[in-house]
């Protein structure tokens, strides 16, 4: 009598393969051990690569009054417990399997153990590069820095959510799996950590050609956390984590002042391929003019500790990656309350970044305020899994790692067999009505007179309704969240109506008719800055060492972030660990025609 959810395949069950040509690498005489070997030394792999390229620039929740919010999380993860138990054995293992080694124990302690690896040399700084934030670009912006041998921080105000997936669980897509893959050639690891905590993996776009087809994975949550965790914490050995909030930056002030980690101009680099030359040569020396519109240069960060002592840090270069929590608002209906965003299955907080906006805006930085939303979670024991459309997973898989790729290795959860089933639900025009009856019960936003602002590609249910009329339904794939959970997220519903007015909306769809929300969804409106008052190298032209990365730059999305987090990092740390030495570093640049990630900033 045990309800087995439908999202889990048993090991031994039919394996079920995408449509078209399967274009994993046969599987070579490489063992795992080989790979881990390799794995291994990547990190002075891509050190050696990077030097070499270098050379050439490429207030509190409101919930229903019914139960709390924390109430029905618990009373969820209570059936889910027992509806997994005839799962747990491969879902434990598999665990196991990724579990990461001991962390430090507290917070406190993790904290005290970063700082005491700061430079006790008076003339020398604490790091040579600090990176503000544990999201996806922050992340990718600290492994890349710490590869350059420079002394990088990661500071972030709760080490226990570095790698936290804030909205959706999946990672890649129709284009975003282009830059996923780009971001690993460059030795980053979004793409380690979601072939790690992948459980459902497809080619999206197989029926067209390569060029446009999107590697896609879905993400267990708790998973994906470890593994970014573990490759963050358990990585290089240059990269630190110091669990603070940053309140302010630390400048030097000065028209045309002297940076103390320069880039070189493209005077002094040597282009090996003239045909790519021109237009790096120019976007260089439109970096180097800057100096003229120069009004500082960075020099650390002021951050006050979970003790509430306030320090300076120092350092060379300094990476922003805040993304929604530069004066983040967290909205739902007309309640609005500060906040960045909420903590997983929590009515908690986390705070917004309001010195650092107010830095930013006094130095004449052209701020905007977008915002952004994230759709309500479903209990996975009330829909109707029968009506909706069922969309397997790929097996075998297309890994986001080149190195498993290439050695013919699946991602360690295909190999398990604890693959789950999404499947698709549809809107349809009672939806569309109750969407557009009760537009006047959505939040008044800061940005574009009251409408809110979102970023390009991440619209609401509400907006693709408006923008949209003659379209009879718009499809929502229907995504667990996990091994170990029934928490289901309902892709493409974002709408942050009052709680009440969701729930009405989501059971007018197929398969929803019954379905409970565990919790609501909600947007946050936060501050962005201008991309164009940035170098191609996503250095500031105002503040000379300050980079800027992820959603901050007006994009959205895990990895878009994670490949600005790539090229601020790598510049930032390769400026700082050549200061270092007394000399000054080539930057690394990527051109149109060389990567997606070079049209992405070429575009910003």
């Amino acid at each position: 009598g045990i309800h087995q959810p439908p999202m889990m395949r048993r090991r031994g069950e039919a394996r079920t393969g995408g449509e078209g040509p399967n274009f994993v690498i046969p599987a070579s005489s490489a063992s795992a051990s080989t790979l881990r070997a390799v794995t291994a030394s990547v990190g002075l792999l891509a050190a050696a690569a990077a030097a070499a390229v270098s050379a050439v620039p490429i207030q509190a929740f409101a919930p229903s009054p019914r139960t709390s919010i924390s109430t029905r999380v618990l009373r969820h993860q209570r059936r889910t417990a027992t509806m997994i138990r005839p799962f747990l054995s491969s879902a434990a293992a598999s665990r196991r399997l990724l579990s990461r080694p001991s962390l430090i124990s507290s917070r406190s302690s993790r904290s005290e153990r970063s700082l005491s690896m700061m430079s006790t040399d008076a003339d020398t700084p604490d790091y040579d590069v600090i990176v503000i934030g544990g999201g996806h670009a922050g992340c990718d912006a600290a492994t890349a820095s710490a590869r350059t041998g420079a002394r990088t921080a990661l500071v972030t105000q709760r080490i226990d959510t570095v790698g936290e997936l804030s909205c959706n669980p999946s990672i890649g897509g129709i284009g975003k799996g282009h830059l996923v893959k780009e971001v690993d050639a460059l030795g980053g690891v979004i793409g380690e950590a979601a072939d790690r905590a992948g459980i459902h993996f497809r080619m999206l776009n197989r029926r067209k050609g390569p060029a446009v087809r999107g590697p896609r994975a879905q993400m267990d949550r708790d998973l994906y956390k470890d593994a970014m965790q573990d490759l963050i914490l358990n990585g290089e050995k240059t990269l630190s984590t110091v669990e603070a909030s940053v309140e302010d930056l630390l400048l030097d002030e000065g028209d045309g002042i002297d940076v103390l980690a320069p880039l070189l101009g493209a005077d002094a680099v040597e282009f090996a391929d003239k045909n790519d030359a021109e237009k790096k040569m120019a976007d260089m020396a439109s970096a180097a003019a800057n100096k003229d519109n120069r009004k500082a240069r960075i020099r650390g960060v002021v951050v006050t500790l979970p003790d509430g002592t306030r320090k300076e840090i120092t350092s060379r270069t300094v990476v922003i990656t805040t993304g929604t929590f530069l004066r983040g608002v967290l909205m739902i209906g007309k309640e609005r309350y500060s906040g960045g965003r909420h903590l997983r299955d929590s009515e908690e907080v986390e705070p917004p970044s309001v010195g650092l906006a107010k830095t930013l805006e006094r130095f004449g930085f052209p701020l905007g305020r977008l915002k952004t939303g994230t759709p309500p979670r479903l209990d996975g024991t009330t829909i109707d899994w029968d009506a909706c459309a069922i969309q397997p997973s790929e097996d075998p898989a297309v890994p986001f790692s080149h190195l498993r790729q290439f050695s013919g290795e699946q991602p360690p959860l295909v190999d398990a067999g604890t693959l789950i089933n999404c499947y698709k639900s549809c809107t349809n025009e009672e939806t569309h009505k109750l969407v557009m009856d009760y537009a006047h019960l959505l939040p008044e936003y800061d940005g574009k007179d009251g409408k809110g602002n979102g970023p390009r590609y991440c619209p609401s249910i509400y907006k693709k309704v408006e923008r949209f009329p003659e379209r009879t339904g718009h499809n929502s794939f229907l995504e667990p969240e996990g091994l170990s959970t029934n928490i289901v997220y309902p892709n493409g519903m974002s709408g942050p109506y009052p709680e009440d007015i969701q729930l009405k909306i989501m059971r007018t769809m197929v398969g929803l008719e019954k379905v409970e929300i565990i919790r609501p969804g909600y947007d946050v409106e936060y501050d962005f800055v201008n991309p164009q008052c940035l170098t191609h190298c996503l250095e500031t032209k105002t503040i000379g060492g300050l980079y800027l990365a992820g959603q901050i730059c007006g994009t959205t999305g895990y990895e878009e972030a994670a490949a600005q987090g790539v090229i601020a990092g790598a510049n930032a740390g390769r400026a700082a660990a050549a200061a270092s030495r007394g000399e000054a570093a080539a930057p690394f640049m990527l051109g149109r025609d060389e990567a997606y990630i070079g049209v992405l900033i070429d575009d910003l």
